[in-house]
């Protein structure tokens, strides 16, 4: 082979070599990030980097919930009268502040002698009952302790039906537990709300009570309270699957500040039900409670509420939300449509009180 024919055959070889490698960086970009063939084309693609998981939104969330004992003393009777003995109630608490104030459920912590918190990460500590309402079954409990972990928290986390949702919590006492679901239902925000809350299909046990129930980001949309119960042919509870509640945040927010600032929560009432008329707007008063502020006041069943201080009203439960955060005492000047004619009264608000 002579000298130009040798270095013809380079020179191909060169530019042979040269276009497979083109190619290949065309058709295996893993090699332009040099990771190598043995890296990029002949390993499998790892299986964790590409499933989905929670786990982020549960390291913002988790920690700030806390299994709640509290313990009661029961007197003995019969023959046994003279001797005492301690029940403890399970349920779950959720830290909201840096110093200490935490939301739980009233039914975990009534009737308490004492009450101990077990934080996450090991301790624990007795808390003090700053104050309850019954009426959303909520409580509030302060502890003292540094470092803290506070859950995340915005002021409206804008619920919507089909959100995905997580409840952490301590059925059982099993240790620190997390159900998934979705939002069935939202709930509203109002005082006067005291049993429409959250509807979520993710799984609530005993001990999950006052627990947190999060979006897929850790965010607090509400504090767990209770599945939905039916009774049996024999009178006895029974769950239903797939139907739990949680008291939505801005709720419980609220609840939370009003006892932390009054040591209860107070609410107006005027003694009314009524619902939404149907040929315009207005409320349809169906009945009044016999010496209430609207009985005193001269509002009769089959009057229709057309205002109040001059809110037109087409809401009944935006209706008894203002009614509920009107201080008792004040006066409200209320519109009424009877038999077609339209009448003003006066009506003084009312403390609301559980058992009203």
């Amino acid at each position: 082979m002579t000298g130009r024919s040798i270095f013809n055959f380079l020179l191909k070889s060169v530019f042979l070599g040269v276009a497979v490698a083109a190619l290949l960086l065309v058709f295996l970009p893993d090699l332009r990030q040099g990771k190598g063939l043995a890296q990029g084309f002949f390993n499998s693609p790892s299986v964790s980097a590409s499933r989905e998981s929670y786990f982020t939104a549960l390291s913002r969330s988790a920690p700030a919930v806390v299994n709640i004992y509290s313990v009661s003393i029961e007197n003995g009777s019969g023959l046994f009268r003279n001797q005492s003995r301690g029940r403890t109630n399970l349920g779950s608490g959720v830290i909201m502040t840096e110093n200490g104030y935490l939301l739980t459920c009233h039914h975990v912590v009534a009737d308490a002698d004492s009450i101990y918190v077990a934080v996450q990460d090991g301790r624990i500590l007795e808390a003090q009952i700053v104050g309850t309402d019954p009426l959303t079954d909520l409580a509030v409990l302060k502890v003292t302790a540094d470092n803290l972990h506070i859950i995340p928290q915005v002021s409206e986390p804008d619920t919507h039906v089909g959100d995905v949702v997580m409840a952490i919590g301590n059925p059982f006492d099993l240790g620190q537990t997390i159900t998934q679901g979705i939002v069935s239902r939202a709930g509203r925000n109002g005082l006067s709300n005291y049993v429409d809350f959250i509807q979520t299909d993710a799984v609530l046990n005993q001990g999950n009570s006052g627990g947190a129930l999060v979006d897929s980001n850790g965010i607090l949309l509400g504090i767990t309270n209770a599945n939905f119960q039916v009774l049996d042919s024999n009178n006895r509870a029974r769950n239903v699957d797939g139907i739990n509640f949680a008291v939505p945040y801005e709720l419980a927010k609220r609840v939370m500040d009003e006892i932390i600032s009054n040591g209860r929560v107070v609410r107006g009432q005027l003694g009314f039900v009524g619902g939404e008329n149907r040929n315009r707007p207005g409320i349809d008063v169906s009945a009044v409670a016999k010496g209430s502020p609207a009985d005193i006041a001269g509002i009769r069943p089959g009057d229709i509420i057309v205002a109040i201080d001059g809110v037109r009203l087409e809401s009944a439960s935006k209706t008894l939300d203002m009614i509920a955060e009107t201080e008792p005492g004040t006066e409200l000047e209320i519109e009424l449509s009877r038999d077609g004619r339209s009448i003003t009264i006066t009506a003084t608000v009312a403390e609301l009180r559980a058992g009203q």
